[in-house]
């Protein structure tokens, strides 16, 4: 995929408890009599960002000294593992206020002192995930201790991360052309003084001009920019990074960073990974050079009609405006006129209609809420059976300067019981750049962008939806290799017509999609999936190279994968990891995940929705009881097969993909 979908979750030094017969991991939910509301600020001083810090840490400190000044002999559940449930709990609903503003804040000198209060929580984070004397007090209650990897005190990752991804957040770079050089994009561009036009490496900007600009030396310069983005220092910082976890991972008896992380996901080690992997390339290869064939007769074909040489070769920068081709020349799908039919607010206004409908909710806004930027919005989630409120959701649309660049979802507050024996409402945070409305003119989505907004809104269901008693199992806490199933599994509805109807309609005129059209965009489902999904294996086997190796040179090992799996050359003179902001964002030895879990998703979809009704209360709100209300109080594999009602299997993702595992 062009645009990678990411579900950011703040790491925190967790210890992931489990008692002997699993009393603590079972106890999944609770009375929600009365619950502790929304009471996030966002209009801390930079003074209060360094005072509120220091007062969070204090208070957190003091559980765990609590707990690691217990005699042996005393140590008991509750002033044990419930005292350190509080701790997390506190620990996670004050956080979050001090360490999200530096990736939506209009204000540098907020998003500086949110970077340096995230660095200093990192810090202790790492302090308390080494308390050895805590460590003994849980082992006197004979509890099986998985340690969460962020406990490499002496190497500092948390800041090599943090200085990562601030470097991707802030990047203004930008490129000029003129109107010969850009063809036939212009749409929005600002102009400047001797009349030629800024493009920025945003993705409203970069994106659109990579599919629809048909001078290659233009795109060209644009995928040499936007791949070189942060280059130098960030490969410098990603290459630390990669000695760092292997020598951690060594110290703690592992053979790599992949297997360490790996071990308390689904998939449990490299090798189940590399074999998963590898069994998609086989299956996907022969689709991917039948792809690539025919878009070079495409690249052929038009170099001899607008008189350009032919080079005989896909390069990088060919693959979005060719793969943007086959759409249109194989499935005549006018991606020019699609577009007019999906207004940002008409979208906004199907996906609520949807979600509400199939999973027993009801969304308002939060009048005069209390946000960080005036395009921010509120809202407000309530069972529609009871009335009663289950969680908040900020929607945060449209790019600026210095805000996260890609789409994302942010868990801002956890649900879970607090000491009072009240829920705490779960709060999260969509974060998305889709084009902001200019006068006269709406906020127009790219189908893919809807695609984008319903998974990322899937994450925010999986986090406000949860009823787990415990914060640390709250919401989208569960494997990273499960962590994407809900989320993928509620974009099918943006490839079904009774779907798409209600999302849709003419900016202009409020027409309906005409139905020629809609039946165009659902079968271009299975356009490109050769190279798309070789692209993603690609991206896998990049980062489960790094975590299995003690060094690398990073952009080295990018551009062999590229070639080897995908079949084109990389860009020359780039490095696309370094702005590969997973592999610094709590992906590293995980990136495998998004297929993974796409698996898993399309089987949910098609053996459960697909059968019984897309639009199937009933089949949705078990939906939300199963898998979203549970969180990471239950292993992945065990809510599947309740939910499936028997072991998922691959058929129903490679039969949707227009595949089959013979191929």
């Amino acid at each position: 995929m062009f645009c990678l979908f990411f579900s950011f979750r703040v790491y925190q030094p967790v210890l992931i408890m489990t008692i002997t017969g699993g009393s603590v991991k079972c106890a999944r939910s609770f009375s929600e009599a009365a619950h502790v509301r929304n009471t996030l600020r966002w209009d801390l001083s930079p003074d209060e960002f360094r005072s509120q810090t220091e007062s969070l840490i204090t208070r957190v400190k003091k559980f765990y000294d609590n707990v690691g000044s217990l005699n042996l002999d005393d140590v008991s559940v509750e002033n044990t593992l419930e005292t350190l449930a509080e701790a997390k709990l506190e620990y996670a609903s004050s956080r979050h206020v001090l360490d999200f503003p530096q990736f939506v804040f209009p204000s540098k000198e907020i998003r500086s002192a949110s970077t340096e209060a995230d660095k200093t929580l990192a810090d202790f984070d790492v302090e308390i995930s080494m308390r050895e004397d805590v460590f003994k007090r849980l082992t006197a209650l004979q509890v099986d201790l998985i340690l969460h990897p962020l406990q490499d005190k002496h190497y500092k990752h948390h800041e090599l991360c943090i200085e990562f991804n601030k470097n991707i957040n802030e990047d203004n770079t930008s490129l000029v052309f003129s109107e010969h050089e850009l063809g036939n994009y212009l749409s929005g561009l600002e102009r400047t003084a001797d009349g030629r036009y800024k493009v920025t490496l945003e993705y409203p900007h970069y994106y659109p001009l990579m599919k629809r600009c048909h001078n290659p030396e233009t795109r060209r310069k644009m995928e040499t920019a936007f791949h070189s983005r942060c280059k130098e220092v960030n490969s410098t910082i990603l290459e630390q990074l990669i000695q760092l976890r292997a020598k951690v991972s060594s110290l703690l008896g592992y053979s790599s960073h992949a297997n360490y992380v790996l071990e308390i996901n689904m998939a449990r080690n490299a090798c189940n990974v590399s074999d998963f992997l590898d069994t998609f390339y086989e299956t996907l290869k022969p689709i991917g050079i039948k792809e690539r064939k025919y878009i070079l007769a495409l690249k052929k074909r038009e170099c001899l009609m607008r008189g350009q040489h032919f080079d005989g070769i896909i390069n990088a920068w060919d693959l979005p405006y060719y793969m943007n081709q086959v759409e249109q020349c194989k499935f005549a799908v006018n991606k020019d006129k699609l577009i007019e039919y999906f207004p940002l607010h008409v979208v906004t206004e199907g996906l609520f209609s949807i979600y509400q409908e199939l999973l027993g909710l009801t969304f308002s806004e939060v009048e005069h809420a209390h946000v960080w930027h005036h395009d921010v919005k509120l809202y407000s989630a309530r069972d529609t059976d009871t009335g009663q409120e289950i969680g908040h959701f900020y929607l945060d649309l449209h790019p600026r300067e210095g805000k996260y660049g890609h789409a994302a979802c942010f868990g801002l507050q956890p649900g879970g019981r607090g000491p009072d024996g009240k829920r705490r409402l779960p709060v999260a945070a969509m974060v998305a750049n889709f084009t902001k409305p200019r006068k006269n003119w709406p906020s127009l989505l790219q189908h893919h962008e809807v695609e984008t907004y319903f998974h990322e809104f899937g994450h925010v269901m999986h986090e406000i939806c949860s009823k787990a008693t415990y914060s640390e199992f709250s919401g989208t806490l569960v494997e990273t290799d499960f962590v994407e199933v809900p989320s993928q599994m509620l974009e099918n509805w943006v490839w079904e017509k009774e779907p798409l109807r209600r999302m849709s309609r003419h900016y202009k005129d409020g027409s309906p999609i005409p139905e020629d059209l809609l039946d165009k965009l659902i079968a271009s489902r299975v356009a490109n999936t050769g190279l798309m999904n070789l692209r993603q294996v690609v991206l896998s086997k990049v980062d489960q190279t790094l975590h299995s190796s003690s060094f690398a040179d990073t952009a080295q090992v990018f551009t062999k994968h590229y070639q080897d799996i995908l079949g084109v050359p990389a860009t020359p003179d780039t490095n696309m990891t370094a702005s590969f902001s997973h592999l610094a964002g709590g992906y590293d030895g995980q990136y495998y995940s998004y297929l993974w879990s796409e698996v898993y998703s399309a089987d949910i979809f098609f053996s459960r929705f697909k059968n019984e009704g897309i639009m199937n209360p009933k089949v949705g709100k078990e939906y939300r009881k199963v898998i979203l209300e549970t969180g990471g109080s239950v292993d992945g594999m065990v809510m599947l097969k309740s939910f499936l009602g028997r072991t998922p299997n691959q058929d129903a993702f490679f039969q949707c993909k227009g595949l089959t595992k013979s191929h």
